[in-house]
């Protein structure tokens, strides 16, 4: 039996040579588990290419249908190498359905596995290095009215026209996630369009086009969650 660093590039099963489609977990001609795929990624797993508008019923089914056929009980006692692959592949399972099944989850991973690097999460408003510019003067407007209102907080103060301004606000960002999760939703269209097509060129500009919406997305949810927490301490 080979060793899993060689099975890992292996297009064929191990135990009877069939061919196997990238990242598969099971032979589907005799049933054994395989190796872990070094270019296996969470698409493959389910046998899908990279598009971002997928059949999550279809994708829940295929989940469970392989969390059966995967189950460590199953292979109690077979061969300890292959024992550990059932580990590995319910293990990589379970961060691909996770991953697959949040359409934001999804396009994050797309664009990870395309090249892209994402902004990573900041935890205060206002912080995030792509700061909207459109954005900046409501940010700057909103952040000194949370300081605001954690300084009459520690003084023990109220002030009803300070939250009802803070509600406001949240209000407003709140409409403008929406509006950017609608572009984002058609942006995901176009992409599959685009891979459909094969037309790298377009696929380019989609890729910067979805990076600037999430992080765009990642920047409001994070005011409107400062917001929240303000008003609710």
């Amino acid at each position: 039996m080979p060793d899993q660093e060689t099975e890992s590039v292996a297009a064929s099963c191990w135990s009877c040579g069939a061919s196997l489609g990238t990242g598969s977990p099971i032979c589907s001609s005799c049933g054994k588990v395989q190796a872990t795929s070094a270019d296996a990624d969470y698409f493959a797993v389910f046998e899908l290419s990279r598009k971002l508008n997928i059949d999550t019923k279809a994708l829940e089914r295929g989940f469970y249908k392989l969390s059966r056929k995967l189950h460590p009980d199953l292979y109690a006692q077979a061969p300890v190498q292959e024992q550990q692959w059932s580990l590995d592949q319910s293990s990589l399972l379970n961060d691909a359905y996770r991953a697959l099944k949040d359409p934001v989850r999804r396009t994050e991973y797309l664009l990870t596995l395309e090249g892209m690097k994402l902004e990573p999460e900041k935890g205060d408003a206002g912080k995030a290095a792509r700061a909207p510019a459109d954005l900046l003067e409501e940010v700057f407007e909103l952040n000194m009215q949370l300081e605001e209102m954690r300084m009459n907080r520690k003084m023990g103060e109220d002030d009803p026209q300070l939250r009802q301004d803070l509600v406001n606000a949240k209000d407003q960002f709140e409409g403008q996630l929406r509006d950017n999760d609608i572009q984002i939703q058609n942006l995901w269209a176009a992409w599959d369009t685009a891979v459909d097509a094969g037309d790298p060129s377009q696929q380019d500009q989609l890729k910067t086009q979805m990076v600037a919406s999430l992080d765009r997305r990642r920047y409001i949810r994070n005011l409107v969650r400062d917001v929240n927490e303000t008003l609710e301490s």
